[in-house]
């Protein structure tokens, strides 16, 4: 299950309920196109909707209306294992809390798709993944993760997500624990990779990223402004 020509999101509604039952509607009717070769920016307050509208393009959240179209598959309809394939053979995934494995070192987080990837070859991927690394220049040799920056845990997040060369790339706050400097080049690496044909979006309060962007959405209380 291959994304063709990017991804739709269709009149999505989400709707949470907090620890004291009460019911809130999370995103409201958005609908949005997110094609191959753009960059688009998610942007708004928060608390608007920005992480809930990313992972449910993910298949991650599953919308209560609407869906998430990838060509002909609607990606909220797929069971859960399928969902999961296809987030593996589809998405790139940078989280807020980037989600690394703090016993493992960058190399060990960075390869671990490969672990669900029986169709390609483990020793490129290990190359791959310190090919990645070394261009976003995190050190190899540090020992566990949780002793990096935040900045250069960041950073294998990215080559993480980047590992299986996937043509959808979801990217929730990519540069918010990067200095002014590599905060701008990991901008540009996404704009390079919309510009080799991949589906980008990123949610952001990231100025230089918006302005980087071919679209930006915004978000408020659930809805596309």
């Amino acid at each position: 299950m291959t994304a063709v020509g990017g991804l739709q999101a269709r009149s999505l509604g989400v709707t949470f309920t907090d620890r004291d039952g009460r019911s809130f509607q999370a995103l409201s009717e958005v609908g949005a196109q997110f094609g191959p070769g753009a960059l688009t920016a998610i942007v708004g307050p928060s608390g608007s909707g920005k992480s809930t509208l990313l992972h449910a393009l993910a298949g991650i959240v599953l919308p209560q209306q609407g869906e998430v179209a990838c060509g002909d598959v609607v990606v909220n309809r797929l069971a859960e294992r399928q969902r999961d394939a296809w987030r593996l053979a589809n998405c790139g995934m940078v989280f807020q809390d980037f989600r690394l494995l703090d016993e493992l070192d960058a190399l060990g987080n960075a390869v671990l798709p490969a672990q669900f990837d029986r169709w390609r070859s483990n020793a490129a991927l290990r190359t791959r993944a310190q090919d990645l690394l070394a261009r976003f220049e995190v050190p190899l040799r540090s020992g566990p993760v949780a002793r990096l920056s935040r900045g250069e845990q960041q950073r294998v997040a990215l080559a993480r997500a980047l590992l299986l060369d996937p043509p959808l790339i979801l990217a929730d706050e990519p540069t918010a624990s990067l200095d002014a400097d590599n905060g701008q080049r990991i901008a540009q690496e996404l704009r390079a990779l919309a510009a080799a044909g991949k589906t980008v979006v990123a949610v952001t309060h990231d100025d230089k990223l918006v302005a980087l962007a071919d679209r930006v959405l915004t978000l408020r209380a659930g809805r596309l402004q």
